[in-house]
C-alpha cells in the first residue's frame, strides 16, 4: 500500500474508484469531472490516492476552498499516518465524508480539538427515482431562481448558513449573496411557490450523468410543518427524473428533515460527517 499525489493520467482510475462509492463520493467525483472539463475556481480539487499495485483503493480530495473529501474504505492507522505528511503545509477549512472515514482522519489532523463552526454526523439517504412518492401538490409550483427574488433568497440562504452551518451572522449575507448568484447562473436550485408566493427552496449541490445530490433545502421557520420542504424536493426530483436522472442522495440536518425525506421515499444509507472549521488550519509537518 502506497499513498501519493495523483497525476493527471490517474483521473480515469480515480473516477472509476469513486463511482463504486457514489452515495458517499458525490462532492469529490463531481469536482473531478469539473476538472476534466477544464473548469477551475472553487471546484478545482487535487487528489491523494492509495495504490495497491496498479489499483486505486482509496482517495482523498482537497478542494480549492480547503475542504477534504475522504473516500477511504478499510481506513487504518497506517493510512492516516501516511496522509499527514502529504498534507503538510496545506490550508484546510473542513472535512466532509462518511463517518467511519471522517472521524479518524479529523482526529489525526487535530481537527477534533480545533475551533469548529460545525461538527455533526448527519443521516444519509438515497432514492431510486422510480420509487419517488409525490406529496399533495395542490396550489404548489416550482420555479428557477431569478434575480427579482434575489433579496428574499439572500435572506433565506443567510439564515440557512447561520442555523444549519453555524456561520457567524456577520458573514452570512455576503456568503449568501455569492451562493445565490451562483445558483442563478447554474440553474441548480428551485423556489417552491404556493399560489405564487415563495415558501421554500431546494437545490442540487452535486450532479453527475444519472445521479444528483440534493442540498440547500430551506423553509422559513414561520412556514415549517406544512410539508413545503418535502414538496419542493419531490417536485424538483420529478423534474430531474424527466431529464434522465435516476438516483438521488442527500443528508438530513435534523430529524424533521429526515422525516420529510422518508415521506417521499428516501431510505437510510448511513451517517455522513460534516466538519467546518471556524478558520482554516494549516497542516503541520
Amino acid at each position: 500500500m502506497t499513498w501519493c499525489t495523483a497525476r493527471q493520467n490517474d483521473s480515469g482510475k480515480i473516477a472509476s474508484f469513486l463511482e463504486a462509492y457514489i452515495d458517499w463520493a458525490m462532492f469529490p467525483l463531481s469536482n473531478l469531472r469539473a476538472g476534466q472539463r477544464g473548469e477551475a475556481g472553487r471546484y478545482r480539487t487535487r487528489f491523494l490516492i492509495r495504490r495497491v499495485g496498479e489499483s486505486i483503493t482509496g482517495a482523498l480530495g482537497h478542494s480549492a476552498t480547503g475542504m477534504l473529501f475522504p473516500v477511504i474504505p478499510d481506513l487504518s492507522s497506517a493510512d492516516v499516518a501516511a496522509l499527514r505528511p502529504l498534507l503538510a503545509g496545506e490550508a484546510v477549512s473542513g472535512l466532509i465524508g462518511r463517518k467511519d472515514w471522517a472521524h479518524p482522519l479529523a482526529a489525526s489532523l487535530g481537527f477534533d480539538r480545533a475551533a469548529r463552526q460545525r461538527f455533526t454526523d448527519e443521516p444519509g439517504f438515497a432514492l431510486d427515482l422510480n420509487r419517488l412518492r409525490m406529496p399533495d401538490r395542490t396550489g404548489l409550483t416550482l420555479a428557477p431562481l431569478c434575480h427579482k427574488d434575489r433579496a428574499l433568497l439572500i435572506g433565506w440562504r443567510g439564515a440557512y448558513h447561520v442555523e444549519i452551518l453555524g456561520l457567524d451572522p456577520a458573514k452570512a449575507d455576503e456568503t449568501a449573496a455569492a451562493d445565490i448568484d451562483e445558483y442563478v447562473a447554474r440553474g441548480s436550485h428551485r423556489l417552491l411557490l404556493q399560489d405564487g408566493t415563495p415558501v421554500a427552496m431546494t437545490g442540487v449541490n452535486a450532479a453527475l450523468e444519472r445521479i444528483v445530490q440534493i442540498g440547500g433545502v430551506y423553509t422559513p421557520p414561520a412556514l415549517r410543518g406544512r410539508g413545503f420542504a418535502r414538496a419542493a424536493v419531490a417536485l424538483h426530483l420529478e423534474e430531474l427524473h424527466g431529464r434522465g436522472i435516476r438516483r438521488a442522495v442527500l443528508f438530513a440536518a435534523s430529524e424533521g428533515a429526515a422525516r420529510a425525506y422518508r415521506a417521499i421515499g428516501f431510505e437510510p444509507t448511513g451517517e455522513m460527517t460534516m466538519l467546518l472549521l471556524s478558520t482554516p488550519a494549516r497542516i503541520a509537518a
